[in-house]
């Protein structure tokens, strides 16, 4: 019987896998679609348009959607939804900040989902202002390590206004103001370096350690939070030290 019941469960991580993936490629065709309505449907003049199809096609998106998208944005093609960005703020269990950003459709469905979230995993709304000054805009390129080493990225992006290198273990980030963004990246393709996404995101000021069965909670609600289809990112500042991330690759 043991043989079965590892299948069904395999099945049921496979099914829970592709039931991620298929809700991680709706939100990445959605930027697509944002991005080509808010700057136009030309990559080449978008910068914001070029970096949304780059991640999508670095992520597997099939070629058709990211194009259907990009002309539904455009203006080429019709339908294509009034989608708005909305933040909300709050905490996460032991005091950990969150910021989700939510672009929707329907402002009161992505309310009563985040609060949903929230509430059933230890979080609670704040008011607006009074967590997102815990965190500052920044562009962050991501790419994997390759053959490259820190200083090799660090002297690729040095004059194009990185602030720094992070080593992520499998990959590197690279920190800018987000005017620097497409410098930096564009310092990155002519260094022949190649990425996988380049976008303005949250980076916390002040982060906030947890032990291990802190962060299971701080990341049952992000994983709640990131299940509604009108969240498109969620950002903390929960720190999790190594020996808390090996011991949560055990269980």
């Amino acid at each position: 019987m043991s043989g079965h019941s590892k299948w069904a469960t395999t099945k049921h991580k496979k099914a829970a896998i592709d039931a991620k993936r298929g809700k991680m490629f709706a939100k990445l065709v959605k930027n697509v679609e944002v991005a080509a309505r808010t700057g136009g449907g030309d990559p080449a003049g978008n910068p914001t348009l070029y970096d949304a199809i780059q991640k999508a096609k670095k992520s597997s998106v099939p070629n058709d959607n990211i194009e259907r998208a990009r002309k539904r944005g455009g203006g080429e093609e019709a339908g294509g939804a009034d989608w708005q960005t909305i933040m909300y703020e709050g905490y996460g269990p032991n005091g950990v900040a969150v910021l989700i950003e939510c672009l929707t459709d329907n402002k009161n469905r992505a309310a009563g989902e985040v609060r949903t979230a929230m509430t059933r995993n230890g979080g609670n709304m704040a008011d607006p202002g009074s967590v997102s000054y815990l965190f500052t805009r920044k562009g962050v390129v991501q790419l994997e390590k390759g053959d490259q080493s820190e200083d090799d990225v660090l002297l690729a992006v040095l004059e194009a206004g990185a602030e720094e290198v992070n080593d992520l273990g499998e990959s590197f980030e690279v920190i800018s103001e987000p005017t620097d963004l497409v410098a930096v990246r564009t310092a990155l393709q002519e260094a022949g370096i190649d990425y996988d996404s380049a976008e303005a995101s949250f980076q916390p000021s002040v982060s906030v350690p947890v032990d291990v069965d802190g962060a299971k909670k701080v990341l049952r609600l992000i994983d709640a939070l990131e299940d509604s289809d009108d969240v498109q990112n969620v950002y903390s500042n929960v720190d999790l030290s190594d020996e808390v991330l090996a011991a949560l690759d055990e269980d």
